[in-house]
This record gives C-alpha cells, structure tokens and sequence, in this order.
C-alpha cells in the first residue's frame, strides 16, 4: 500500500470557515493518500481564558495542568476535530475524526523532567490501523490528545505528532501549514533548508516559538527517515515547490 502524505494543520486558520472551506477543497483534489494531525492552540487558550484558568507557555509549547488537559481534549477532541472532518465531508472527502487515544493510535509518556505538566512526548503509533482505515478508504483527521501508560490522556504537541506519524507510517513528505509562505529570515522565505540549517535557526533564535517547534520536527522526522518536510501556507499542499523545503541533501539557499 502507498503510504501517505501526513499533513498537518492548525492556528488560528481552523476557526476561520473560509480557510477551512479553502483547505477542504484544495485536499479534495490531491491524488496521494493523506493523513491529516490537528492542533487548535488559539482555541485552547480561549476557552481556558473564558474558564479562568491560567494560560502559560514555554519554548513555544503549552503548560498543561489538570484543569488546561481538560480544556485541551474538549476542544481538539471535540469542537476543532469534527469542525474539520465536517468541512472535508462537505467537499467530497471521506474524513473520520479521531484523537490518539482512539485505538491506541497514539502512546505517549511524559517528558523527563515533567516542567510542562500533562505534556508527553510520542512512544508508539498504531500505524497498522492508520493503514486499515485508509484502505477503507477514510482520511484520518487526527488530535494530539495520546493515551499515556496510566490510561490517561497527554497533551502533545501537534507537529510532534505529525512527525512521528510519518515516520511511523514511511511517510514521503511531511507537510506543516501554517499562515506564512515559509521559513522565515527577517522579511525573506527560505526557499529550503538542510536539517543543520534548521537548527541553526533555531538556535540563534532567528525561528522561535512554534516556528522553531515545527522545526525541531521536521529534523527528527528528518533524522528518522521522511525523505522530505515543507512548511507553508495552504499552496504548499497543492504546489509542489511551494514552501520551505527541508531534506537531508538539500543545500540551504535563500
């Protein structure tokens, strides 16, 4: 069977209906088979906001207590997954909506030193599964929500979810869109980027935040064996040579 395509998809783009209607179109029309991994942070916030609990972040990545996991599940689990599988279903997509707790479809465990609370990192995904479904012809939309050993849920995060399921499933390009072109060097993009390059980025704080998040995933998808990571806007999933383009032969231009 031809392994997919893993994209994955979040920000704020997913609570506008007419990105999501754009982005349901556009994935209509892709031949390759397609795994889709969700996040949905600015939602998360909002409604932790609207319940008062704290929201706090560290190199990019949320601090999940209690009280943020449940906010967390209810809405990638919930509000965000289905709204996505609904507009795919409305553009002539087969979509079923799943988080990493459903089958097992992702285990994690919590990060060594525990700072960011219920936050894990991927031990194992159920690829075999991911496989049946698409050969039921379904395109999986899943959430980062993943079953931890206790049988409780984690909180990972969604671009470490989609890296680990391309490497699980021999993936032959990983996709992040995002709300800009690509990579970004002061005011220009960088058409592509070797793995080192990446890094280094990241570490002169050049990509920071999420941008340096998905970035330290595309490596360890890189690292891992995905022949090829871009990171873009919507066209990256219709243009082939639209994005910032990193693989592990490529020399980083401007």
């Amino acid at each position: 069977m031809k392994p997919p395509v893993v994209v994955k998809v979040g920000g704020a783009a997913l609570a506008d209906a007419g990105w999501l209607e754009r982005f349901a179109a556009a994935l209509a029309q892709v031949a390759e088979p397609v795994v889709i991994v969700h996040g949905g942070g600015p939602e998360i916030s909002a409604v932790s906001n609207q319940l008062g609990i704290p929201v706090e972040w560290q190199a990019g990545k949320r601090v999940t207590t209690e009280a943020v996991l449940g906010a967390a599940s209810m809405v990638l689990n919930g509000v965000v997954n289905k709204r996505i599988v609904a507009a795919l279903q409305q553009a002539g997509v087969d979509a079923v909506g799943l988080s990493g707790i459903d089958g097992a479809l992702v285990r994690a465990e919590v990060a060594a030193d525990g700072a960011l609370g219920l936050v894990g990192r991927v031990v194992a995904v159920r690829a075999a599964l991911l496989h049946q479904l698409r050969r039921d012809g379904l395109v999986v939309v899943l959430s980062p929500i993943s079953l931890a050993a206790d049988g409780g849920s984690l909180n990972v995060n969604a671009d470490e979810v989609a890296a680990a399921v391309a490497v699980a499933t021999g993936a032959p390009e990983l996709l992040f869109l995002t709300d800009v072109a690509g990579v970004l060097e002061g005011d220009v993009v960088r058409s592509a980027l070797t793995a080192a390059a990446a890094e280094s980025l990241v570490a002169a704080g050049v990509a920071s935040g999420g941008m340096a998040v998905k970035l330290r995933a595309a490596v360890a998808a890189l690292e891992a064996g995905v022949a090829r990571v871009r990171i873009g806007d919507l066209e990256t999933l219709t243009t082939s040579g639209a994005g910032t383009v990193l693989g592990p032969a490529l020399e980083a231009v401007a």
